[in-house]
């Protein structure tokens, strides 16, 4: 463990609160589920959207083993296990896994986990829509000192190669983290051993992404000359570069980047900003960072404060996410017990909701995982703390949150050449009669109510996927790019 993984220890000052929340009409939180240690326990990543629209997501203790499981959980609140780790001897299978699950275009799950494996550093590993686990990488299988690194956080992403990209925070030349390539047959290519150069990030814990350019963008939560972190570019075939230095601004970053349909990449940093509270900020893809909010701007940080999750868009355009501390509920939690935030792309916030608005927090503490929007229109998330007291300060909850958008489809990949497969999530898609790329009409199949299977047509170009059906016609959340 580095000294980046402390500030998590902070939360453990919350207990369990019983005061009035303030939630602004118009959205509506909802507690799905708790954990109780036997399914899991203390959430940190965010939920993904599985093929038949329910949602999908890993906690890193509990279960059965205390090694954490992959859930499974429909919109109606109905909470089931779909894998235990360290299920194999010694942990074969991976144990302890913090990120999220991430669907490929193959139509399975993959993820990490930072134990276990043939090496006990951590895996890479598939999972079938049956529930049918594999382990693809055990880390740490190179020497000297695990070359290949250690401790994979941050989970992978899928690029427009179609390989996964991802990076462990540990291991490499130095120690520091690297940042891999693996196939998704399991062949991994190291493409970057951070370093102890002053300049140089450390420590990685946070998902990669991958930007229109198609260069990849991700954050340390250390390293950079005052090391507080750095945000990093690096090419496909691995070239890296330092674009931004933490220090003056934003402190600790712990989240990965997203793009906006504005072309600019949003994060968020743990601490520091004006009031040392964690911060909001853009960036373009050349490195040019702006502030966007500063938390802990209103008395008692009724605004929040510390997020250790970052921002999404919405299909409104606005940025959504969670904070850790802060809100109006702070009576018994040492740091305030969390909230929901709404932001526009140019930094005007409205808090959302603060949670422990229920008996013994019953709605949760601290979410510290991205949320997701699920092609309903309505927003999923956990909390790390909170609800059943088998764990200490809780065992975290799942919830919903309704904003009052309407229903979209999503493409499990947003780019792909003329002829590329594609897979597209919506619900209601039964009886389906139409889909365009862009206008340009494709052939497809209807899998279920909640997928189709489909190609991209030869004539396409860049924009938005329509799929009509007999109730209405449904746009994809984000511009599909038809490469060349």
């Amino acid at each position: 463990m580095n000294k980046y993984h402390f500030a998590k220890l902070i939360y453990l000052a919350f207990w369990l609160c019983g005061v009035a929340a303030i939630s602004l009409p118009g959205q509506t939180v909802t507690t799905l589920a708790s954990f109780d240690s036997t399914n899991g326990a203390n959430p940190s990543s965010a939920l993904i959207q599985g093929l038949d629209g329910n949602l999908y997501g890993i906690v890193p203790s509990g279960g059965v083993n205390n090694a954490g499981t992959i859930f499974k959980i429909t919109p109606s609140g109905s909470l089931s296990t779909v894998h235990q780790f360290c299920s194999k001897a010694k942990c074969a299978d991976g144990s302890g896994p913090l990120s999220s699950l991430v669907l490929a275009n193959d139509g399975n799950y993959y993820g990490t986990t930072t134990g276990g494996g043939a090496n006990q550093n951590g895996t890479v590993f598939k999972l079938t829509p049956a529930g049918k686990l594999a382990t693809l990488y055990s880390f740490c299988s190179l020497s000297p000192n695990c070359a290949d690194g250690t401790l994979p956080e941050g989970g992978v992403i899928q690029g427009a190669n179609g390989n996964l990209y991802g990076t462990t925070s540990g291991g490499g030349t130095d120690g520091f983290g690297t940042i891999f390539e693996i196939t998704l047959a399991g062949k991994l290519t190291t493409l970057y051993r951070f370093c102890s150069d002053g300049n140089c990030g450390q420590f990685p814990q946070a998902p990669l992404v991958q930007a229109t350019n198609g260069e990849i963008y991700g954050m340390t939560p250390g390293g950079g000359s005052g090391d507080w972190g750095v945000i990093f570019e690096i090419t496909p075939n691995g070239k890296e570069t330092t674009l931004y230095t933490f220090g003056s601004d934003g402190l600790n970053p712990r989240s990965g980047l997203i793009q906006a349909s504005n072309g600019l990449l949003y994060g968020s940093t743990l601490i520091g900003g004006f009031g040392g509270d964690g911060m909001l900020f853009s960036m373009t893809p050349a490195g040019k960072v702006t502030s966007l909010y500063d938390f802990c701007a209103l008395a008692n940080c009724t605004d929040g404060a510390n997020p250790y999750a970052g921002p999404i868009q919405g299909t409104d355009g606005n940025l959504y996410g969670a904070t850790a501390g802060g809100g109006a509920n702070t009576t018994d939690c040492a740091s305030g017990c969390g909230t929901l935030y709404k932001i526009t792309t140019t930094g005007k916030l409205t808090t959302l909701y603060s949670f422990c608005s229920q008996s013994n927090c019953a709605d949760g503490i601290g979410p510290d995982g991205n949320l997701v929007q699920a092609t309903t229109g309505t927003f999923y998330g956990t909390t790390h703390f909170g609800a059943n007291s088998a764990c200490n300060f809780g065992c975290g909850t799942i919830f919903s949150l309704s904003v009052g958008l309407g229903p979209f489809v999503q493409t499990v990949t947003t780019s792909g050449q003329i002829g590329a497969k594609v897979i597209i999530l919506g619900n209601g898609l039964s009886g389906t009669t139409s889909v365009k790329f862009n206008g340009t009409p494709a052939t497809f199949t209807v899998v279920s109510s909640t997928e189709i299977t489909t190609t991209v047509p030869t004539g396409a170009t860049t924009g938005i996927v329509e799929v009509t059906t007999p109730s209405r016609t449904l746009k994809s959340n984000v511009k599909f790019r038809v490469r060349s």
